[in-house]
């Protein structure tokens, strides 16, 4: 995979993907798709691939096809824009961080980038404390607040990520659609527990095994005492 187009498309196909794998989160990663499955990443330190994936984790939401940010089991991930819409907590206003339980720190990310999308180092002297700032911004990314468009380069070291609201980037909003969430995760996964489905969507285990019962209900999966399947 040589190409940002491709690998939208495969995000496109499997609606949620990590960044980079990890061990113990069965997920299809992008790392993977780009270097193969037995490839470690940074084995050799900054190659070919390493470039590639670290380029488009920008890059997939500067363009609109894939959100990105810390959502997987708290790690670096994407989300397709069909399943951003079925996850996405709010009405899709730049207010949206208002409604939702969030620290002083995140609130005032949220209002500043409202405004325009600001560097993550303008963020933090923003916030000031470094540990508060990751919490807010990690806050923000767990509920599908915030995302990245692009790069601010810098005159010196790493560009920094350019931060900004995901209603600026993605349509979204109308209210979240759990239903079809969970009948794209398990279409990617083939088979799942509660356990699985509420760690990756931050659901608790009985929301999940309710979404699942419910395609069990309609015949689009089944359950054999202790897993899920697509049919």
């Amino acid at each position: 995979m040589a190409s940002i187009k491709r690998a939208a498309a495969f995000v496109e196909d499997v609606g949620f993907a990590a960044l980079f794998p990890a061990p113990r989160a069965a997920v299809p990663s992008l790392w993977e798709a780009v270097a193969g499955e037995d490839a470690p990443p940074f084995g050799e330190g900054m190659g070919t691939n390493e470039q590639r994936v670290w380029t488009w984790k920008d890059e997939l939401p500067r363009q609109g096809l894939a959100w990105y940010g810390a959502y997987l089991g708290g790690r670096g991930s994407f989300l397709a824009p069909d399943l951003l819409r079925a996850l996405y907590p709010a009405a899709g206003h730049p207010s949206d961080h208002e409604a939702l339980e969030l620290s002083p720190a995140a609130h005032e990310i949220a209002k500043a980038i409202a405004v325009e999308p600001l560097p993550s180092a303008t963020l933090r002297a923003l916030i000031g404390d470094p540990g508060r700032y990751k919490r807010a911004i990690t806050e923000l990314q767990r509920n599908l607040i915030i995302t990245t468009a692009g790069v601010h380069e810098t005159t010196s070291g790493w560009p920094a990520a350019l931060i900004t609201l995901t209603c600026d980037q993605f349509e979204v909003g109308g209210g979240p659609d759990h239903p079809r969430a969970t009948e794209r995760f398990l279409s990617t996964m083939l088979q799942t527990t509660p356990g699985e489905l509420g760690r990756a969507f931050r659901w608790p285990v009985p929301q999940a095994r309710a979404h699942l019962n419910n395609l069990v209900d309609e015949g689009t999966a089944t359950y054999d005492g202790s897993r899920y399947f697509t049919v």
